[in-house]
């Protein structure tokens, strides 16, 4: 049975009609087919509860995973205050779950995932979507083992001040949770990456960081890094826009011959940055900065990384996970990420996704998956032959 894929999207004002409008879109476009899973993307702005009841009047006992974000995305574009539902029906098996204890313990959040991912065969991937606002992604992944089965997948987003975000697994909702679903039979995925931030040559030295805070930079709050860097006075950084921009002008951490992105999810009012990765004291960084050029050629190398991925497969569907920091920058192009996508992959597929704060990605051959700030994600489907 060919893998078929529909996306549908809606804005209404209340979650359950959003929702319910956006699975009787989807189902319309996928036809006869019967959905093996579902990807959900949510506006923050609605109660999580609301939409899966709207989605799951229609869908019934059918797998679905999601997340909130500030604005979905498909092929037409950016969707804020919506609701965006991707439908995939084919010759594959998926099953939903939901992890609750991530926020807890990354660590045994990782092992449950391997533990339920073991109790079967023939699993080809596994899509998963945590809290950006707590919990530890990066000791979820060098909790997985190398060489694990390909895994990918995005860290929910919202109100960056109040920090409301969700997750959503079948029925069941909540924050600083994981939702994740185990993909078996004849699907294949492929997986590419990129991000359009460079070096700009300031360099920092880390001189006191405490897990998610980074306190100081040169000896100094980091806040007055900044304002000293782009004219601003410090104080202005603890509150919006700026504590938010920051994410604009991340940090690059040495990681072997590769420049590891590191970025604030906002500025705390004793002028530290919040972020959702540690960042280790006495470290050398680099000022780096974006632009749509750049963020274009990285959404067009993440689109031919998940293709060649893919080998002689074509491609079905495609979801893209893009960083919150792209929504800031491409503000005057929205969806442009989009459009650079379609330019590999074709307009004839459908694309879903929305925007995140954090990705996980594969690793090299042989490494632990990775986490990354700052970096567009496109996880593309197709039918194993």
């Amino acid at each position: 049975m060919t893998l078929h894929a529909a996306v549908g999207s809606a804005q209404a004002l209340d979650g359950r009609e959003a929702g319910l409008q956006a699975a009787h879109q989807a189902l319309n476009r996928l036809g006869v087919g019967t959905p093996g899973l579902g990807i959900l993307i949510s506006s923050n702005q609605y109660q999580a509860r609301e939409v899966v009841s709207g989605v799951a009047s229609l869908l019934g006992d059918t797998p679905v995973i999601g997340f909130s974000a500030p604005a979905g995305l498909t092929s037409d574009g950016q969707h804020p205050h919506s609701v965006v539902l991707a439908l995939l029906s084919g010759d594959f098996q998926a099953e939903a779950h939901w992890l609750p204890g991530y926020a807890q313990s990354a660590r045994d959040t990782a092992n449950l995932l391997m533990h339920l991912a073991g109790l079967k065969k023939d699993n080809k991937a596994s899509l998963l979507f945590a809290d950006g606002f707590n919990g530890d992604a990066e000791q979820f992944c060098a909790s997985i083992p190398p060489d694990h089965l390909p895994l990918a997948g995005g860290l929910s987003s919202g109100d960056l001040h109040t920090g409301n975000t969700y997750q959503m697994s079948g029925n069941q909702t909540g924050t600083g949770s994981m939702a994740a679903a185990i993909l078996r039979g004849n699907i294949r995925v492929g997986i590419g990456s990129g991000h359009g931030w460079d070096s700009v040559g300031r360099q920092f030295r880390v001189t006191r960081s405490r897990g998610f805070w980074l306190r100081t930079l040169d000896g100094r709050p980091a806040s007055e890094t900044y304002a000293e860097l782009f004219g601003y006075p410090a104080r202005d950084w603890a509150f919006p826009p700026l504590s938010y921009l920051a994410r604009l002008y991340p940090l690059g951490v040495e990681q072997g011959e590769d420049l590891l992105v590191r970025a604030p999810i906002r500025v705390e009012a004793d002028g530290s940055f919040r972020m959702n990765a540690s960042v280790r004291d006495g470290i050398d960084a680099y000022l780096l900065v974006g632009s749509r050029a750049s963020c274009e050629k990285a959404a067009t190398q993440a689109a031919q990384q998940a293709l060649h991925a893919l080998g002689d497969v074509k491609p079905s569907f495609a979801l893209v996970l893009v960083d919150i920091a792209w929504q800031m920058l491409l503000k005057s192009n929205p969806g442009a990420e989009v459009a650079a996508v379609q330019d590999i992959l074709g307009t004839g597929v459908p694309i879903a996704g929305g925007y995140t704060l954090g990705q996980i990605v594969p690793g090299r051959e042989g490494a632990v998956p990775r986490f990354l700030n700052q970096h567009m994600v496109v996880v593309a489907f197709g039918e194993e032959k």
